[in-house]
């Protein structure tokens, strides 16, 4: 039995902050339920897809979840809503604050109707700051947090990071919080309401190294951990191709100067140990990499492992579905389906040496009626809202 087993978890979340926290939850057990209007989550649109409302970026965030199409700007469905409250363990959304009273689910009023509900709000800002309120989407969080500006710093342009980090960065957050919430839950008895600002936990997620000298009254030094920032902080090109490569401890480098013919370089003042490696890393590196140019990859591979120095080739997305370690753990899993074949990346944890498995990701409002049914509505009531089956 998975460890989230017996909750119900209401998702009314969309794009991928939201569903990607409740998809853990689901992922862990949970039975999420997935409330959509009735045109449907945006992200069922986009990507190539193999029918209509089941795209690429709605599968990737929403799997193992049950879908029920309300219309919540209508009293029937709000009320509807509010039955579901009832015998739900937590709710998560990302309405923006000042939409939620005009929909009866400002955390007043949704904590009192539920007192045991742990209740979620997915927010772009803390709203008790002067952004709260604004719309924030993960190209905003990303260059207001740092990410573009450590970009900049690295590459000397301004840019994103490929991947949503904003959104998942805090979507995580947000499920640990809603986790913590719930072991609180088991003591007090009593919910309460969480709010996760993408904003503030982007900048939390990248100020964990990066706050660097500025930890300290008066600051000893300025913001950004130089060896992360350093040019040469990059897979190293090898004589065909490329190495990730890591020497770390002193060992590790005295290890690698051997290697390379010059083991003075390991009691060179400016190599000797961590500290003075943080502060000439730079030139570090790109001595570094002028050795590693010297041979291929495949010749580089074997030593670094002799020498116990953490070492890999570099991989395309193209090659981790094949990869020999992901297929011998069964990482990657395969879901059919009438209408088609789909493949995900699996729940990374194990629990007691299982993966959790996963279940197909829902058509939109493909559970409308047989969840509603559960909450209490009638036929006629379910048939008067004029839901999806």
């Amino acid at each position: 039995m998975l460890p989230l087993h017996g909750i119900r978890v209401l998702d009314l979340s969309s794009v991928v902050f939201g569903p990607y926290a409740a998809q853990w939850l689901a992922d862990l057990g949970a039975d999420v339920i997935k409330i959509e209007a009735p045109e449907g989550d945006n992200t069922r649109l986009t990507g190539p897809t193999n029918e209509p409302g089941m795209a690429a970026l709605f599968l990737g965030v929403n799997r193992s979840k049950r879908s029920v199409v309300l219309d919540l700007t209508t009293p029937a469905g709000r009320a509807a809503l509010g039955k579901l409250i009832d015998g739900a363990d937590v709710l998560l959304h990302s309405i923006r604050p000042q939409k939620l009273a005009k929909l009866g689910l400002d955390p007043a009023t949704v904590c009192a109707r539920n007192p045991r509900l742990v209740y979620a709000g997915l927010h772009g800002f803390t709203e008790s700051g002067p952004y709260g309120g604004r719309p924030a989407y993960d190209d905003v969080i990303q260059g207001m947090s740092g990410n573009a500006d450590l970009m900049a710093r690295s590459t000397g342009e301004p840019r994103y990071f490929p991947v949503i980090a904003a959104d998942k960065t805090s979507g995580l957050i947000g499920a640990t919080a809603l986790l913590s919430a719930l072991v609180r839950r088991g003591t007090t008895g009593k919910g309460g309401f969480i709010e996760v600002p993408m904003f503030e936990s982007q900048v939390a997620f990248n100020l964990v190294e990066h706050m660097y000298g500025a930890h300290f009254n008066p600051p000893r030094g300025g913001m950004g951990y130089p060896r992360i920032l350093a040019e040469w902080r990059r897979p190293f090109a090898t004589a065909d191709g490329w190495l990730c490569m890591m020497p770390y401890t002193n060992p590790h480098w005295r290890a690698f100067f051997t290697e390379v013919g010059v083991p003075e370089l390991a009691d060179d003042p400016r190599f000797v140990d961590y500290t003075q490696r943080s502060v000439h890393v730079a030139a570090l590196y790109a001595l570094a990499g002028e050795f590693v140019a010297g041979r291929t990859t495949d010749d580089w591979l074997p030593v670094l492992n002799r020498l116990q120095i953490p070492s890999a080739p570099v991989f395309t997305l193209e090659q981790l579905p094949s990869d020999p370690h992901l297929v011998a753990t069964g990482f990657f899993q395969t879901l059919d389906d009438p209408a088609g074949s789909l493949t995900f990346p699996g729940v990374p944890v194990q629990f007691d040496g299982e993966r959790p498995p996963m279940r197909y990701p829902p058509r939109l409002g493909e559970h409308t009626r047989e969840v509603l049914t559960e909450a209490g509505l009638s036929d006629a009531e379910i048939d008067a809202l004029g839901a999806a089956d």
